[in-house]
């Protein structure tokens, strides 16, 4: 039997779970790129507006390409659970606030009508770095990819994001209404001004006074998230169903810690959000922070756990050589910061390592591996240019961004094979054919310009470290790397 308001009052008395009317909620929101980060996420503070009174942020959410999520909520009613878990610890609260699941090339004119509505007044994303068809390293348009080019020549039946955020502000601007304020939640750099900047160029291209009305009228403000929330697995649900009495297909599992840092630049009404989201007027020094201190241990932590067959952040963690690696990478990418006053560098990294070492989050190495040429970028090359411009050394990220490279092998230290998941796998394929030792395979990944910028690509020291580094990856493995990064730093 599935959770759905029909079977809710089969859910134990300890269970939270929606305090208002779901038939009066209106549709105040637009949720472009639904997954489990989102539902454990975002979804779950507006729910917190709307448990405090407030029914006019209920979320319609579309996937643009995926029906897994759709076919998971719709017999559900959009009903799902959210499991917290910290160490033995864990709650579990029902989340009501997602109305309904769209699928974007399905019903096309319905997503856009719900986003043209007079009611919709925010549309945030989570749509992964590759989803906004922006190049990394230029932040233009990719118009040689398939889905953009189809809608550089027509928003009738939107393919992107971008084309679905374009068209529905055409349409308020004929029905006189003003825009949207548009959320970008993905853990790019300056995740508003990219967003911006890619609605005002394919605005452009179709209708420049759309994309002046827009520039005019429109806000996009900078964000940072975060929350980690793992892969939901079938023991994972299999176990809920035994605690609520109901199966929950959509189920989310996440940590305790959340925070939504938001610009305080909207360009309609906002919700007087709760616990873990904050206003400020500047965005970026947290989102510098969670990007090269969180984001990029965790892909350190990925590629290096993952190529030793280590399948789990916590267990990458247990190894004395992992902690102190991670630990070196935050020494390093610390001191290209520039932290808020309000953030405490040293009590944050504590709260980091206590955050990766929950055994219950079961984070896996090969989900965080995924995408990697989309997040190397910010996560790793970036603190490495700043750091050799300030003169210091790369060491640990330098490691980080060999394991990345070793990784597109596709196998790991003991020869099991692996799929590697990037949007660049076939770029980054064809860069590394016929590429037979360690220096051929480092000077073949830095003429990739979408993915490493100018100045590292001429940097001797970066080219000689990576070099190094992929060599005792390639003929020692990832643990034995992992211990001589600590010698080698000192």
């Amino acid at each position: 039997m599935r959770l759905s308001l029909a079977t809710l009052d089969r859910v134990p008395g300890d269970v939270l779970r929606p305090a208002y009317d779901r038939d009066a909620v209106r549709t105040g929101v637009v949720h472009l790129g639904i997954g489990a980060f989102h539902r454990a996420h975002q979804a779950a503070m507006f729910d917190d507006v709307l448990n405090a009174g407030d029914l006019r942020w209920g979320i319609v959410a579309a996937s643009l390409r995926s029906r897994t999520v759709r076919d998971q909520m719709a017999p559900q009613d959009g009903l799902y659970t959210m499991l917290v878990r910290d160490g033995a610890e864990q709650t579990a609260r029902i989340i009501g606030a997602v109305q309904r699941v769209l699928i974007a090339p399905e019903a096309p004119a319905e997503l856009l009508a719900v986003m043209a509505a007079p009611d919709t007044q925010i549309v945030t994303l989570t749509i992964t770095e590759k989803g906004y068809k922006l190049d990394p390293a230029t932040g233009a348009l990719i118009e040689d990819d398939a889905q953009l080019a189809e809608d550089l020549v027509s928003l009738d039946r939107p393919q992107t994001a971008l084309g679905y955020i374009v068209a529905a502000l055409a349409m308020r601007r004929a029905a006189g209404l003003g825009p949207f304020t548009a959320i970008s939640c993905d853990n790019l750099p300056h995740n508003g001004s990219r967003l911006r900047a890619g609605v005002l160029a394919l605005a452009r291209r179709h209708d420049p006074a759309l994309a002046a009305w827009i520039e005019a009228e429109g806000a996009f403000p900078e964000t940072m998230v975060d929350r980690i929330v793992p892969a939901t697995t079938s023991d994972d649900i299999a176990d809920l169903a035994a605690r609520l009495g109901v199966e929950d297909r959509a189920m989310v599992k996440t940590e305790p810690f959340t925070q939504w840092v938001i610009e305080d630049r909207f360009c309609g009404p906002r919700p007087a959000f709760g616990a873990g989201v904050q206003l400020t007027a500047a965005v970026a020094p947290w989102e510098e922070a969670k990007l090269r201190l969180l984001n990029g241990a965790h892909s350190g932590i990925a590629y290096l756990g993952g190529l030793a067959g280590v399948a789990h952040v916590h267990e990458v963690l247990g190894r004395p050589e992992a902690r102190a690696f991670v630990e070196q990478l935050w020494d390093e990418a610390q001191t290209t910061l520039s932290p808020p006053p309000e953030l405490d560098i040293a009590a944050y990294r504590r709260a980091l390592m206590a955050r990766f070492d929950n055994p219950m989050l079961m984070h896996r190495t090969h989900q965080i591996a995924m995408d990697g040429s989309q997040k190397l970028p910010q996560r790793l090359l970036a603190p490495i240019a700043a750091r050799l411009r300030g003169g210091q050394g790369i060491e640990a990220l330098s490691l980080a961004v060999a394991g990345w490279i070793r990784w597109q092998a596709g196998r790991d230290d003991a020869g099991q094979a692996f799929v590697v998941d990037d949007p660049l796998t076939a770029m980054l394929s064809a860069a590394l054919a016929g590429a037979d030792d360690a220096t051929a395979r480092v000077d073949a990944v830095l003429q990739v310009g979408a993915i490493v910028p100018p100045v590292l690509r001429k940097s001797a020291l970066f080219r000689a470290t990576l070099i190094r580094w992929l060599t005792v990856l390639e003929t020692r493995g990832a643990l034995a790397a992992l211990a001589l990064c600590k010698d080698v730093s000192r």
